[in-house]
């Protein structure tokens, strides 16, 4: 009886077409981001979008804005669900490479900033979170879905860090226009 209730429900989850695994986009970010950040507290969801690596679905990225243009002047978080599993030190070296695709070309600087994401970053799971928050002109704070994760002061590595997605240079300008709601419907 019990293996054919899993049957029944792997079934439902296939003809539905979501993996298992998947989870809807938050309706408001972590507690602890609001309680660490009290400006995260009004924040609120502006665009979403998702990164594909050769058709294969790695994460669904959500921009969380305090809703006016957007301005790394004002608290800002990325909220990624990963849709793969991915060691942290991988998510790390990758970032350095989508740094320096932004024209950031301090190798002494970028290995620092690497190793720090290396040491930061935990491995990654199918249906984990991360997420990383914008103290404007202070530091890069990261969070998983459930607790605070570590924090970088360093401005210029949040600006480098949150470029990634956010700069005009960006490696995956879709998703960018996505996450800011400027993308042609």
């Amino acid at each position: 009886m019990r293996m054919l209730l899993k049957n029944c429900l792997l079934a439902m989850v296939l003809l539905m077409g979501m993996p298992a695994y998947a989870q809807a986009p938050a309706q408001a970010l972590p507690v602890i981001v609001g309680t660490d950040v009290p400006a995260a507290k009004t924040l609120t969801p502006l665009g979403e979008g998702t990164m594909r690596f050769f058709g294969l679905r790695v994460y669904d990225v959500q921009l969380w804005t305090a809703m006016k243009p957007f301005s790394y002047q004002d608290a800002f978080a990325l909220e990624l669900v990963y849709h793969m599993s991915l060691k942290g030190r991988d998510i790390a070296e990758r970032s350095v490479k989508e740094m320096r695709g932004q024209g950031y070309s301090d190798e002494a600087k970028l290995k620092r900033w690497g190793d720090e994401m290396a040491r930061i970053f935990p491995d990654i799971a199918k249906g984990d979170t991360l997420i990383g928050v914008n103290v404007p002109d202070k530091e890069a704070r990261f969070y998983s879905r459930d607790k605070f994760i570590a924090t970088v002061p360093d401005p210029e590595f949040a600006k480098a860090f949150f470029d990634i997605w956010m700069s005009e240079k960006t490696s995956a300008p879709g998703v960018r226009e996505k996450l800011l709601g400027t993308a042609a419907k």
